[in-house]
C-alpha cells in the first residue's frame, strides 16, 4: 500500500513517522512537485491540482474538518478528483474538546459580564453590575453536525437554554432543534448567543448578515468558530456600532491572515483569535486515518466520507 502526503505547515517528518507505525504494511512518502509514482491513498491540505490528477486513488483524506480548498478547487479542475474517488475529512479527532473549551469560556465570560467589567477597568471604574440570568441567556448553535454537537454537549450542564439549527432535524438532549430556511427565524427569535459552527457551501456564504442578526435579540453576542466567509463583517460592525449586538468573539475572518488595516482590530466590542479554535490533532487524527484506512482495505463503511454535493 502507497500513501502520499503533502501539507503546507505540518512537520512532514512527524506525520510519516507516525502513520507508518500506525499502517506498518503502508509506504509513506511525502508527495513533490514531479512524483507521479503509484499510490492508493492521498493526505492533503491545499494539495496543488497535480498531486492528484490523473491517479485512480482508493480514497482522499483532507487533513481538517473543511474540505471546501479542495471543493473549490474541484470546480476549476474536476479532473483532480473523479467522482468515484471517495474524499474524507477529520471529524473530530480531538478538534470536538477544543471547540467546547473555547465556547463555553466564552459564554461564561459573557454571562458573567467579564466584558463589561473590563471596558469599567480602562476607565478605572469600580462599580459592581447586575448578573445576567440563565434563563434569558439563550445560546443558539448554528451547524449541528459532529463539532455543534459536542458544543451543546459541553454547554448542557450549565443550564442555558439551548436550541440548534441545521438542515435536517436533530435529536439531542435538551437541545432544541430547528431544521430548514423557514424555521430559521424561530431559531434567532430570543437568541442571545449565536455560536457559527457550519460547514462552508454555497447556501452558507454570506449568511450571518444584517438580516440575520437583526432577528437576535437585544444586545446579544456572536461567536464564529466555523469559516470567514459566513459572515458579512461590515454588517457586524454596523449592529455592533448600533447597539443591536454588544459583543463578537472571532476565531475565522474573510482574509486571513487578517489585514491590518481591518477595522476589526481596533473594534471595543470585538475579541479575536487567530483561527486556533480547533487545530488538528496529529495523534488522534492518525489513528483515524489508520482505522478508516483498514475499514476500505476491508471494504467495509466508514465514518467522514463527505457528500460532495452538500459540500460536508
Amino acid at each position: 500500500m502507497d500513501i502520499i502526503f503533502y501539507h503546507p505547515t505540518f512537520d512532514t517528518s512527524y506525520w510519516i513517522k507516525t502513520l507508518s507505525a500506525a499502517l506498518p504494511d503502508a509506504r509513506v512518502r511525502e508527495w513533490k512537485r514531479g512524483d507521479n509514482e503509484h499510490a492508493d491513498y492521498a493526505l492533503v491540505w491545499h494539495p496543488p491540482v497535480e498531486m492528484l490528477e490523473g491517479r485512480d486513488l482508493k480514497a482522499v483524506f483532507a487533513l481538517g474538518a473543511g474540505v471546501d480548498s479542495i471543493l473549490s478547487k474541484l470546480k476549476a479542475h474536476p479532473e483532480m478528483l473523479p467522482e468515484h474517488i471517495p474524499l474524507f475529512r477529520l471529524e473530530d479527532t480531538g478538534m470536538g474538546q477544543q471547540m467546547q473549551e473555547y465556547a463555553v469560556s466564552q459564554v461564561l465570560h459573557w454571562f458573567r459580564r467579564f466584558d463589561d467589567y473590563q471596558a469599567l477597568k480602562q476607565r478605572a471604574c469600580w462599580e459592581p453590575l447586575p448578573d445576567y440570568h440563565r434563563e434569558d441567556f439563550t445560546i443558539g448553535i448554528l451547524g449541528a453536525g459532529v463539532l455543534g454537537s459536542k458544543v451543546a454537549e459541553a454547554l448542557a450542564p450549565w443550564g442555558f437554554p439551548l436550541r440548534c439549527w441545521s438542515r435536517n432535524r436533530k435529536d439531542y438532549p435538551g437541545v432544541e432543534s430547528f431544521a430548514g430556511k423557514e424555521e430559521l427565524p424561530a431559531f434567532l427569535n430570543g437568541t442571545r448567543v449565536l455560536i457559527n459552527l457550519l460547514p462552508n457551501t454555497a447556501e452558507t456564504v454570506g449568511i450571518i448578515n444584517k438580516d440575520l442578526l437583526s432577528q437576535l435579540a437585544d444586545e446579544s453576542y456572536v461567536m464564529n468558530l466555523a469559516r470567514g466567509v459566513h459572515l458579512v463583517e461590515p454588517d457586524l460592525l454596523q449592529l455592533l456600532d448600533k447597539g443591536k449586538l454588544k459583543g463578537a468573539m472571532l476565531d475565522v475572518y474573510s482574509s486571513e491572515p487578517l489585514p491590518v488595516e481591518s477595522p476589526l482590530w481596533a473594534h471595543p466590542r470585538v475579541a479575536m483569535t487567530p483561527h486556533v479554535a480547533a487545530v488538528t490533532r496529529p495523534a488522534e487524527a492518525v489513528a483515524y486515518i489508520a482505522r478508516t484506512i483498514n475499514l476500505l482495505e476491508q471494504g467495509k463503511a466508514a465514518t467522514g466520507q463527505v457528500d460532495r454535493q452538500r459540500g460536508y
